[in-house]
């Protein structure tokens, strides 16, 4: 997470072995093997790779420690690993296997200080707090869009606000916030700009942009709004952009991107 430069992140969502893409967290079709896209991506260029396994949490299990073994062995860039930690001894498993960072999700949401154990034992610079969140409509004196906090897998509405969580998370010693929109999840339809503005805004430490980017704009207006990291999946998995092709862009407009 040193210096300025925005990084790109591929992110591979595992179910059983394989990496899994669909629409607001539905629909899910394979996607291929997480090693051969990760030797992919790496050869174009991306600066860190995500590895979300989606079902760990609902099936009551561990993250798959062979999938980011074999991700280790063919990609010399960052492992950002995730899905199903809820202790110390899960982490470090998944640090053990090769991953150089970990993300916590629900089981923090049960247990605020696991956020607090993990940055203590590995520091804050191995710890992100993944946050999947949808919007809604409340306010008094009129409609106000507001957020809600999801957990396990989406299927569960916290009634929390992804907000003050993202400001909680940071002052408990997570390093980096991953900040995915349900709703623009798998649907091309750019980032969720006001979310991501107000959470970079709020826990003030790096934030990492998920859910919806498919085209090089949507990616720029995602840097704009704040996000350090930019994530996508299915545009990269299907070869409808190619990462070289998109830090170009960026840094045609701008944003300092790592070459």
């Amino acid at each position: 997470m040193n210096g300025t430069a925005v990084r790109i992140i591929p992110c591979l969502d595992l179910r059983r072995g394989r990496v899994v893409k669909g629409v607001r967290f539905g629909g899910l079709e394979d996607s291929g093997d997480p090693a051969e896209l990760a030797a992919r991506y790496e050869a174009e260029g991306a600066d860190e790779i995500a590895m979300l396994d989606i079902s760990a949490t609902l099936e009551a299990r561990a993250t798959t420690l062979d999938a980011v073994r074999a991700v280790r062995k063919s990609v010399g860039i960052p492992i950002l690993a995730g899905g199903g930690i809820r202790s110390v001894a899960d982490a470090g498993r998944l640090l053990d296997s090769g991953a150089d960072r970990v993300s916590v999700n629900s089981a923090a949401v049960a247990d605020p200080g696991l956020i607090d154990i993990l940055a203590a034992r590995f520091g804050i610079q191995c710890v992100v707090l993944a946050i999947d969140a949808h919007a809604c409509e409340r306010g008094r004196g009129g409609p106000e869009r507001g957020y809600r906090l999801a957990t396990h897998s989406g299927g569960h509405d916290t009634g929390i606000d992804p907000v003050a969580w993202a400001a909680t998370g940071a002052a408990r010693g997570a390093g980096e916030i991953l900040l995915t929109s349900i709703d623009r999840d798998g649907t091309g339809q750019g980032y969720d700009l006001e979310l991501l503005e107000r959470v970079a805004e709020a826990c003030r430490i790096p934030v990492i942009a998920s859910g919806g980017a498919a085209a090089c704009g949507q990616f720029l207006e995602g840097a704009l709004a704040g996000a350090r990291a930019l994530l996508a999946a299915g545009v990269f998995h299907r070869r409808e952009l190619a990462i070289s092709t998109l830090k170009e862009f960026l840094s045609t407009n701008g944003v300092e991107v790592r070459i």
